[in-house]
């Protein structure tokens, strides 16, 4: 048994601003189920949105509030939106580099957004943002990082969580006991055929919350993103950046006719282009580059031209295909504005969690921002604590030998999060159907 102040499950953005939020006398653990990049965080292409000023405050709220179908938090959305400049300011000192243009911001726009608030570093935004943090983290101390290890259970008793049980590469399993854990384990695409997701992130921290009731909130709230590159193999979707259509591309259909408003919220723009290819009989429509100058794809969008090229689709010379595919989790493990969950000692940030900021469907560019706006503020109430609670007998609160066929408990688990999709699913379409 190893213990630690603070063990956090995952090493992508929240959980990476968690940990170097954390006060540096705090020892802490973060875990990753797979490659310390290994997260969705490294992925995300189009930006970071922040607050320009007083004056795009109200715009900004409406629109968060609009694409998440007025069903979002009020409190959480301000918070977001208030912490913003200064998440904002963390990154820069972090050494996150942001698009300038003599040495001021560059602000980009996205689908349903009214003002451009986003910012970029070419089209690799996350990678940017998150590489810096694993950077920093690797620096510190006080954090221990450890690849290849995944959460398969949490030691609790009467509703307090007092660690986790963990399984390396080889399925060797052992505990951790922890004052606190923090999960930031991600979302769900891994249970979907076509996601843009890595595939080991598939809501263990889910079905671990229903096996130990926790309470979860929206978990039929999925993201379907409108823009992903048609293929025919198997693996992760790749996605093409809202940003892109933000830019100017445009959406075509077989005929080459432009049938939808790119700029609306992805589900509107997602089932628009499903029914277009259900009445065409056709597995994709077409993203059209052509609105944009050559150098600004070149330049802001290198990542995605070139993933395109390879593909076998030059965007300054053709269209290129597009599909739908499984890409956000609005839903979650249910936190406060603090990041608590309904289990003492139990903190849950980034797209695990259900802060309530995304409501229905989520605003493009608003997921690293409400990721490391809650982290940190996850980090301060924790720091804030005085004293945590103990496990009288920490060895005996879990059978260690209950843990011996590893792939039948997360083949279980994924199961329990497909159940569970489709069971809020079909409770909220009967109730909408009243």
């Amino acid at each position: 048994m190893e213990h630690y102040d603070i063990v956090i499950v995952g090493t992508g953005a929240a959980g990476l601003f968690c940990a170097l939020s954390l006060p540096q006398d705090k020892k802490i653990l973060c875990i990753s189920k797979d490659a310390l990049d290994g997260s969705d965080s490294f992925l995300a292409q189009g930006g970071i949105c922040m607050l320009r000023d007083d004056n795009d405050y109200e715009s900004y709220f409406e629109d968060t509030m609009r694409a998440g179908h007025y069903e979002n938090r009020k409190e959480s959305v301000e918070i977001m939106i208030r912490s913003s400049q200064d998440i904002i300011k963390d990154l820069e000192g972090y050494g996150v580099e942001f698009e300038k243009k003599d040495g001021q911001f560059v602000f980009t726009k996205e689908g349903a957004h009214s003002n451009n608030r986003i910012l970029f570093h070419a089209d690799v935004t996350g990678r940017e943002i998150t590489s810096k943090l694993l950077a920093r983290a690797m620096e510190r101390e006080n954090i221990t990082l450890k690849a290849h290890t995944t959460m398969v259970d949490w030691v609790c008793q009467d509703n307090v969580c007092y660690g986790i049980v963990v399984a390396d590469m080889d399925g060797k399993t052992s505990t951790i006991e922890a004052d606190v854990t923090v999960l930031a384990c991600g979302g769900l695409g891994g249970v979907y055929p076509h996601s843009t997701n890595y595939r080991h992130i598939s809501g263990d921290a889910l079905a671990l919350a229903m096996y130990h009731n926790v309470r979860l909130e929206n978990c039929d709230y999925v993201q379907i993103h409108p823009t992903t590159l048609f293929t025919r193999q198997n693996g992760r979707s790749f996605l093409i950046s809202e940003s892109v259509r933000g830019e100017g591309a445009v959406l075509r259909d077989k005929n080459g006719e432009r049938f939808t408003d790119e700029l609306q919220p992805r589900d509107v723009v997602s089932n628009a282009i499903l029914a277009k290819m259900k009445e065409q009989k056709t597995e994709h429509v077409w993203l059209d580059f052509s609105p944009i100058p050559e150098e600004e794809i070149l330049n802001h969008f290198p990542n995605i031209y070139k993933h395109c090229v390879e593909a076998g689709f030059d965007p300054l010379k053709t269209w290129v295909p597009v599909v739908p595919a499984q890409h956000y989790f609005m839903g979650g493990i249910y936190v406060d504005k603090d990041s608590k969950t309904t289990m003492e000692q139990l903190y849950a940030v980034g797209e695990t969690s259900c802060n309530g900021v995304h409501g229905r469907n989520r605003l493009a560019s608003n997921s690293l921002l409400e990721s490391l706006v809650f982290a940190k503020r996850a980090a301060a109430d924790i720091a804030a604590k005085e004293s945590f609670k103990k496990a009288a007998d920490f060895d005996n609160l879990v059978n260690m030998d209950g843990y011996e066929d590893l792939p039948s408990i997360m083949e279980y688990y994924h199961a329990m999060v497909v159940g569970e999709i489709k069971k809020e699913a079909n409770l909220r379409a009967e109730k909408e159907a009243i």
